[in-house]
């Protein structure tokens, strides 16, 4: 008998690769499986999915404005709407499961898939759960997450800790740094950083490496700076005239610069502080101070607390992003100890086990 699954969310990539991620692997174990993904009218998963190869429906769906609030106005009326849409998506598709990986379209579907007695399964990357998550925990069949610790927002009988699905461009990454370098055109036996704020770059992470760029080349390190779109002018013209300095809005290998570094500098998404782990280079965290719950902070002090990253808060870059980074930087012993630590938080196989599990469940 073909099963077939609704995988529901989005918003972010965060949300939209380990989806995808537990789809394939899925699609692995279940040849014949049909899915249809679910997710916001407007948002990244509308093409992203696609691109994946798989089908997508769109909700009109919006989630909750703390910025502006007037614009919430019509949340209840979009709300309902994106429940009628459910139920006739449900209808015409009949699945067997629902997963939810978060994002505005997660909580109607689960929530329908809920009271039809669906199994349905959700998936909490982040190590500080949103509200929507946690009210969909409490009827879930089973929830995975990626961090130990979790039941303060989930039933323990219903916990499973999988980690987060990574692509598998970064788990089978075998790049050597001296072809990495290569690839970025900078020798390899210089000290390499790797700073990388986002799609839309971290203005906070960006201005500090602007002002320190001079003291970082002085002590003959050599950078490769993902910008981000954000004001990416401003520190491309900055990286001019510097040797060994490599400026660029966006990588699109970042298995490659993963490769090429020996200290990276991060925010703290889930996704990011995931693929960090299994790369295992010493990291220097930067959670994003306007996340949801502050969980950028909880994922970074899930590293700290076991010594395998170092935390600058975003409030304090300007006096002490650069000079954390040299004096990483000149403590090789410090560098192996953190690697050692980070690489024992390491999860590679989270879409595997998510998948077999699934199918335990519904079989």
């Amino acid at each position: 008998m073909v099963k077939k699954f609704i995988i529901a969310g989005g918003g972010t990539g965060g949300h939209i690769f380990p989806a995808i991620a537990i789809a394939n692997a899925l699609k692995e174990q279940l040849p014949n499986a049909q899915f249809l993904f679910v997710g916001a009218k407007g948002k990244m998963e509308m093409e992203k999915v696609p691109q994946a190869g798989y089908t997508i429906e769109g909700l009109d769906i919006a989630g909750f404005n703390r910025t502006h609030m007037l614009k919430n106005i019509t949340l209840p009326y979009k709300l309902i709407k994106s429940f009628i849409q459910v139920r006739s998506i449900f209808k015409k598709f009949k699945p067997d499961a629902v997963i939810g990986v978060g994002g505005y379209a997660s909580f109607p579907v689960l929530r329908f898939a809920q009271s039809q007695k669906i199994p349905s399964f959700l998936h909490e990357s982040n190590s500080f759960a949103g509200k929507a998550n946690i009210m969909l925990g409490k009827k879930a069949t089973a929830v995975f997450v990626a961090t130990k610790g979790m039941e303060t927002f989930f039933p323990h009988a219903n916990l499973i800790v999988s980690g987060n699905p990574i692509r598998k461009s970064i788990v089978k990454n075998a790049i050597s740094k001296e072809e990495a370098c290569s690839f970025f055109g900078i020798p390899p036996h210089k000290i390499t950083v790797l700073i990388v704020g986002g799609s839309l770059g971290a203005r906070s992470i960006n201005d500090a490496i602007l002002r320190g760029i001079v003291d970082i080349v002085h002590q003959d390190i050599q950078l490769i700076w993902q910008t981000g779109k954000t004001n990416a002018h401003i520190y491309l013209d900055a990286g001019k005239g510097y040797k060994d300095l490599v400026v660029t809005e966006f990588i699109t290998k970042m298995e490659i610069g993963y490769a090429a570094a020996d200290i990276i500098v991060s925010r703290s998404g889930a996704m990011a502080v995931t693929e960090l782990c299994i790369i295992g280079k010493p990291v220097i965290l930067v959670p994003f101070p306007h996340a949801a719950e502050d969980h950028q902070t909880a994922n970074a002090m899930q590293l700290v607390n076991a010594s395998a990253a170092i935390l600058v808060k975003d409030a304090d870059t300007d006096n002490k992003l650069v000079s954390t980074i040299l004096s990483l930087a000149a403590d090789k012993e410090k560098q192996v100890q953190m690697s050692n630590a980070i690489k024992r938080l390491a999860i590679t196989d989270a879409d595997t086990i998510i998948a077999k599990k699934i199918i335990d469940y519904i079989s």
